[in-house]
């Protein structure tokens, strides 16, 4: 098995499944039901939601400034490391992301393993 990383892009302006607190509890159900179902695979390995704010360092002189700030549908809202066989495996995994009900996207990246 690989391991990938799953980021989630977007999806933040959850007007469309936020329409009252009760939508807004069922999204987040899907959401924990769709870990533990990948949990229950064998394929959950862990994640968490990121906060909005933060600092980016650039540069050979290390300069901090803070964000990210990027378009709304850019932002990385939060990751989980997941184990597939293959890419189209990882991506099959996402494509039951509760995210896509609020217009987000799903970057899938393989990570590799750095040799000793």
């Amino acid at each position: 098995m690989k391991e990938f990383l799953l980021l989630f892009r977007g999806g933040d302006d959850m007007s469309n499944v936020r329409e009252s607190p009760e939508t807004a509890q069922k999204h987040l159900v899907k959401w924990k039901a769709w870990m533990e179902g990948l949990g229950r695979q064998g394929k959950f390995i862990g994640g968490q939601p990121l906060a909005g704010g933060g600092a980016v360092i650039s540069g050979s002189d290390k300069v901090v400034t803070d964000g990210p700030y990027v378009e709304g549908k850019e932002i990385v809202g939060g990751y989980l490391l997941v184990r597939a066989t293959d890419m189209q495996d990882a991506v099959r995994l996402s494509r039951d992301c509760p995210i896509f009900e609020a217009d987000g996207v799903v970057e899938v990246r393989e990570i590799r393993q750095l040799e000793s």
